[in-house]
């Protein structure tokens, strides 16, 4: 098996002073010194980056070589996948260090956008979307589809929206890297104000991810490298599934291809839900966790509500959803994301989540999605020392 050894990790958030190269140059140095790798010895990169028009930079994974002259002439590849672009990076160096194509590989996600107005944002994240029926659409759009269509379903899930939106702000507040340390009361969350205007009905403010730029980073190894390391984090499965890319063409009540991809990581690691400590996951939009607890089976169709009700899902609960902030209150640089969750889980299983630690988590589930529920990407990563 690959197993993590090292990761670095940006603060979140308008990071005016960094450009693509310093926030790449720096998640990915900071995760070879943290590791105790020499660049001499890394053998391939994974650059998760998607763009979408937001930056010049379309050819961005030399620059990783910035981080120190020993990586020239190291292999260098850009991967993109949308919003699990930084997954996708992850998955095609596990895949490399399986085949016996390397050892040692060295993995970043970076986005840079902060710089563009937010509708500058939107036109590039809409990239993402089936142009031929949805171009023109932002994700806040996209998302309150799925919100309108579970709601006419479910009944009206607004308030239970607002309470993922204050759990997560809640747990950004330990989060030193988070974007937002800012506690929101779930009143303030459930209702239209001037400072909480609705983006796209039913979907207000604080039901939207942040626009954010960050990077983060992570050292992949063969389990014989594992061994000489002083800490090592088991990638005890990883498992891919993408949907058809039309929303028309699918059921916008059901996450189906989240529901397979993490399904199938956890038949992988042959372990169940109870096995599991903690999960981060892809929390876009408040709508988008609410249907992910679903996904994962925590609760039937349209029971997702009382996983916060109970405390299921709550810090302290029995499995606690986006200690982190999640990508609502810490942030979601889009090629980043991915990795920072395999990061943020990995110093939790490490024992080195500092004010967010989970004490005694051995194991966690990470997913992330691109798109509208299109690529999913579900890991379970295994604490081994």
């Amino acid at each position: 098996m690959v197993h993590i050894v090292g990761w670095g990790h940006t603060k979140f958030g308008k990071l005016t002073e960094m450009d693509l190269e310093a926030l790449i140059t720096a998640a990915g140095g900071e995760a070879l010194t943290h590791a105790g790798v020499a660049p001499k010895d890394v053998d391939g990169i994974w650059v998760g980056h998607f763009n979408g028009g937001m930056v010049g930079d379309g050819f961005p994974s030399s620059l990783a070589l910035s981080i120190h002259p020993d990586l020239r002439f190291t292999p260098a590849t850009r991967v993109e996948n949308a919003c699990a672009s930084g997954a996708a990076a992850i998955f095609a160096a596990r895949n490399a260090i399986e085949a016996g194509r390397c050892k040692i590989a060295l993995v970043i996600g970076a986005e840079k956008m902060t710089h563009l107005p937010t509708a500058e944002v939107a036109k590039g994240l809409g990239h993402a979307a089936y142009q031929a029926e949805e171009a023109g659409m932002s994700f806040p759009q996209v998302f309150a589809g799925f919100a309108r269509a579970y709601f006419d379903k479910w009944g009206d899930h607004s308030q239970a929206l607002a309470e993922i939106a204050a759990k997560n702000h809640l747990n950004a507040m330990d989060n030193p890297l988070a974007q937002l340390h800012k506690p929101l009361p779930v009143e303030f969350c459930a209702e239209v104000s001037e400072k909480n205007p609705m983006v796209a009905d039913p979907l207000k403010v604080t039901d939207c991810s942040l626009v954010s730029d960050g990077a983060a980073a992570l050292v992949l190894v063969s389990d014989d490298v594992a061994a000489t390391m002083p800490r090592a984090v088991r990638l005890r499965a990883a498992e891919q599934v993408n949907d058809l890319l039309p929303m028309s063409r699918r059921d916008l009540t059901a996450f189906e291809g989240p529901r397979r991809a993490i399904g199938q990581a956890l038949e992988v690691a042959g372990l169940g839900l109870a096995d599991l400590d903690l999960a981060e996951v892809h929390d876009c939009f408040t709508i988008a966790e609410l249907m992910i607890y679903e996904a994962m089976g925590l609760a039937e169709p349209g029971q997702g509500a009382r996983l916060l009700t109970d405390g299921t899902v709550r810090r302290g609960g029995v499995l606690p959803v986006n200690l982190s902030g999640g990508l609502k209150a810490k942030g979601h640089p889009v090629g980043a994301t991915g990795v920072s969750m395999h990061v943020l889980v990995a110093r939790q299983l490490a024992g080195e989540a500092e004010a967010m630690q989970l004490p005694g988590a051995s194991k966690g589930l990470v997913f992330n999605m691109g798109g509208s529920g299109v690529a999913s990407y579900a890991s379970v990563l295994e604490g081994v020392r």
